[in-house]
């Protein structure tokens, strides 16, 4: 891939890093994403075009809403920067590869999307895991000769977490994350998931210890971890198990 090539997909990272900004406000609290105009959310000023340049726009308004004067969170560069580097990373880690670089690319960005609003409410939109089933299709279908690998990865993880929410009310585990790593589990085949699920819940424990000893709520945003998991798996997945296995045959 071309360093023209790679800028643009930075650029095109940055536009849709603006777009999950809108989903990321929007989802959790059941308001229109299509037809409402960009608004501040404060006093509802419409937005003009200038002001949704992505992270330009908000260094240049000096982080502040022109209309009313109030702050504008840094989460909206930072989704924006977010995006661009997952899509640069994805570039170089994929770059003979056009279709899976597109499907990364797009997962990435549901993770990223899902991991905001998760951390923050708790809860996995249903839209968000919809479109992470139908990136697993499109998965699917563009690798159909092993199949079977596909379709056990979405029960491998999904279907024991779903009965641990079952058994526990959902106090052990929450729906959303069942969906997540069934349509994950599809995108990614049994190994990768399991790899993602391993990953995922390593970090989790660290990190949610150590916030634990600084005072946070021992309630866990498991979504975030899980998606840093099926994010690295989706990229790194077949040579990390393919090292591990190669440990395996060392004398």
């Amino acid at each position: 891939m071309t360093v023209l090539l790679r800028l643009l997909l930075a650029l095109l990272g940055l536009c849709i890093g603006s777009f999950l900004n809108v989903l990321i406000y929007r989802l959790p609290r059941g308001e229109d994403w299509v037809k409402t105009p960009s608004h501040c959310p404060d006093c509802g000023c419409r937005l003009r075009w200038y002001e949704l340049l992505p992270v330009l726009s908000f260094f240049v308004q000096r982080g502040r809403c022109r209309a009313c004067g109030g702050r504008i969170s840094a989460q909206y560069p930072l989704v924006e920067l977010g995006t661009a580097a997952l899509y640069l990373a994805v570039s170089f880690c994929v770059p003979d590869d056009p279709w899976r670089c597109i499907l990364c690319c797009a997962l990435g960005s549901v993770l990223l999307a899902l991991s905001v609003i998760d951390w923050r409410t708790f809860e996995i939109p249903n839209g968000l895991n919809l479109t992470v089933f139908l990136l697993g299709l499109l998965r699917l279908f563009t690798d159909f000769e092993n199949c079977p690998r596909y379709l056990v990865g979405f029960f491998c993880v999904s279907g024991p977490f779903f009965l641990l929410w079952l058994c526990s009310g959902g106090r052990w585990i929450g729906l959303g994350d069942a969906k997540l790593m069934a349509g994950a589990g599809l995108f990614l085949g049994w190994q990768a998931v399991l790899l993602a699920l391993l990953l995922g819940s390593a970090l989790g424990t660290v990190v949610h210890l150590v916030r634990m000893r600084c005072g946070a709520s021992p309630r866990l945003a498991y979504g975030p971890y899980l998606s840093v998991g099926i994010f690295v798996s989706a990229l790194f997945g077949e040579r990390l198990i393919a090292a591990y296995c190669a440990l395996l045959y060392i004398d």
